[in-house]
């Protein structure tokens, strides 16, 4: 039976030992969610590689297969893998690579599965540096033969992993499309101009623990927690896009305060380039909101929100007319535009125009929040290539007790003569084109905060179709995001492409 040790107690009580006794050390390294038995064999096959077999497995909180995994916690997992007879000693790597791990250990011999011989087969795209750097510390990589099997595909369909309406539309969706053509779109994605428009919006977010009514008056009383800032709004799509393609340019108006704009240079700029127009009037839109945490399930509900918008939004003259010129002189230079319209003044009459008319290819995104409701309808647009929207938006763009959802969505499409998406919070997403209307479930109902998920599909759906994927495809991608996106606490992170890449796969193997 094995050993579960830490990283400490293997580097100061036994590696020493290993290495006087000139023992060949292999390591094994992976999630191992379920044990089977193509990972006994694996095991089997490296510990007659050497004399000693440590297996490490990735921490929960740092395993990138989608919401809902691993499926076993860390706890389990530690104990299945130690009473396996061939494995001597298990630990728990903290973070997404195995770094961590073979600097501690420094294997003789770092053992992969026979899927990993060719680099071009990891969605990480990490072996050939997890090589570089074993044998940086003396070892090599070997690889195990024999029959794959996968966890991923045990949990998903013996488990119950995937929820039976999402396993149903994966068997159907991969008759027709597959993990290697998504991979190759996410390639010519790298080498797309893309050009994000929007109001860069501050979201501020204030922790605090709900104590009940207070005792004089009818108002809540809660307890500070403590406060975290993000940047939102266009910031926000134009985060998620930069983990796919380094030539993504933000265009923005915002306020002049000196230490929001060096904050956002220091965060963004090294990813994103930054081209900003600064108003002496018009501050930063700020968006606060006071949130409690249910620890239990780990779930974030607004309780109040207050923002610094104006009550007629916009901008001095000058500075509009300054972002005009701008936009008009260089928008021809991208082969995509994401116009992210907020509602908060950026977009008037002749940005619209000259998006509408100049954008090679505009994915577009009209949204109503409580500030504008029902002053920025997406009707008065007449042009995009393709389009998100939400239930309430497209209701207030077609207000009809009539007209079904489906109805409304034709409708849309139509005028913009445009193919997009519905989002549809936990019922997933309509796609629509050409008048053709499918459905695609909610990829996971596990939900964090529902603020980013919109901006992360707008971000994945628009950008695939404009690599030129088709509308399936792109709500594939789109669910995706928004199932990321709705498990990350504002826009704290974005949604990076290794951890989509690694969603996909599992939604792949049903």
């Amino acid at each position: 039976m094995g050993r579960i040790v830490t990283k400490e107690e293997y580097r100061e009580q036994i590696k020493e030992d290993l290495k006087r006794e000139n023992k060949t050390v292999v390591l094994c390294h992976g999630v191992f969610d379920l044990i089977h038995p193509g990972h006994i064999i694996h095991f089997e096959q490296a510990k007659n590689m050497g004399d000693v077999l440590v297996v490490s497995l990735t921490s929960e909180k740092y395993v990138r297969k989608g919401p809902g995994r691993p499926y076993f916690n860390d706890e389990l997992r530690m104990r299945f893998l130690s009473s396996i007879e061939y494995v001597n000693y298990v630990m728990l790597s903290e973070g997404y690579t195995v770094d961590d791990i073979v600097e501690t250990v420094e294997p003789d011999i770092y053992v992969k599965g026979e899927e990993y011989k060719k680099p071009e087969n990891d969605i990480t795209g990490k072996i050939s540096d997890e090589k570089e750097l074993v044998e940086r510390h003396g070892g090599k990589v070997k690889f195990t033969g024999g029959q794959v099997f996968s966890s991923t595909r045990l949990i998903n369909t013996a488990l119950s992993g995937l929820p039976d309406d999402v396993r149903r539309y994966m068997e159907d969706f991969r008759q027709r499309n597959s993990l290697e053509e998504i991979k190759r779109y996410a390639e010519k994605i790298s080498g797309l101009k893309a050009l994000v428009v929007g109001d860069v919006i501050i979201d501020k977010y204030v922790y605090c623990n709900m104590q009940g009514i207070m005792s004089k008056d009818m108002a809540y009383s809660a307890r500070l927690k403590g406060m975290e800032e993000y940047f939102g709004g266009a910031a926000a799509v134009a985060r998620h896009l930069s983990s796919f393609n380094e030539n993504i340019v933000l265009m923005s108006i915002m306020g002049n305060e000196k230490n929001i704009r060096l904050r956002m240079f220091d965060e963004l700029a090294h990813k994103i380039k930054l081209k900003l127009t600064y108003s002496e009037e018009t501050p930063t839109i700020i968006k606060r909101r006071y949130v409690t945490c249910n620890e239990k399930r780990d779930e974030y509900k607004k309780v109040f929100a207050i923002t610094n918008i104006p009550e007629k939004p916009g901008y001095e003259s000058s500075v509009k007319e300054k972002f005009a010129d701008m936009l008009e002189a260089e928008i021809g230079n991208y082969d995509v535009v994401f116009l992210c319209d907020f509602g908060h003044g950026l977009v008037d009459a002749r940005v619209m125009e000259i998006i509408q008319e100049k954008a090679k290819y505009l994915a577009l995104n009209c949204q109503t929040n409580s500030s504008n409701k029902g002053m920025n309808i997406i009707t008065k647009y007449h042009r995009a290539d393709v389009f998100t929207l939400d239930q309430q938006e497209l209701e207030l763009a077609y207000p009809s007790y009539s007209d079904d959802e489906k109805i409304k969505l034709r409708k849309l499409s139509c005028a913009l003569k445009a193919k997009g998406w519905l989002t549809r919070g936990a019922l997933g997403a309509y796609q629509i084109e050409e008048g053709e209307i499918l459905e695609c479930p909610a990829f996971t109902l596990s939900v964090k905060d529902t603020i980013g998920a919109g901006d992360a599909f707008f971000a994945l759906a628009g950008l695939f179709a404009a690599a030129g994927a088709s509308t399936e495809i792109g709500t594939f991608m789109g669910n995706i995001g928004g199932a990321l996106g709705a498990n990350i606490i504002g826009n704290k992170k974005h949604v990076e492409k290794v951890d989509v890449l690694k969603f996909a796969g599992t939604l792949f193997n049903v």
